[in-house]
């Protein structure tokens, strides 16, 4: 004997979860999930960049942490229906950075900060360590850190 699905009991309670579902996507409600946990995945990348540099290490500390800032940007940068790709290939993250400061998302004093922390990220990532100190490594956690908390992606 074959059972019948038994969704016609439940069809009230179905209909009423997915009423919910669409009228907290109408409200933005899921956009601030979504932000959220980006937050939060953003939050234990600075951990660690913070824990390196803590312990001395200033060069990984300063990957970690721009990686994140670059992770960042490219979310902002869908957020706002602007590209992060060009003809097939990942945008460049100071470019990303140079059309969410053209259309005004964040200010340009952010914009030039952004500019400065990838330029030292890419210092890190490329081995010139000697051209940046671990003070200056701490100044780009926190920068990151402040700017990821009052931009969310």
């Amino acid at each position: 004997m074959t059972r019948l699905p038994l969704i016609h009991l439940h069809l009230t309670s179905i209909i009423g979860i997915v009423q919910a579902l669409k009228d907290d996507l109408k409200s933005g409600y899921i956009e601030s999930l979504t932000e959220l946990v980006h937050a939060e995945i953003f939050s234990d990348f600075i951990e660690m960049a913070d824990h390196l540099v803590a312990t001395g290490y200033k060069d990984p500390a300063a990957v970690i942490a721009g990686s994140t800032l670059e992770s960042h940007l490219k979310k902002i940068a869908v957020k706002n229906g602007l590209p992060i790709e060009t003809n097939g290939r990942p945008t460049r993250a100071e470019q990303i950075n140079q059309d969410l400061g053209k259309q005004q998302i964040y200010s340009l004093i952010d914009q030039k900060s952004i500019t400065a922390w990838l330029d030292l990220r890419n210092k890190a990532a490329h081995g010139n360590y000697n051209e940046y100190n671990i003070d200056q490594v701490k100044l780009l956690i926190s920068g990151i850190q402040n700017f990821i908390m009052r931009n969310p992606a």
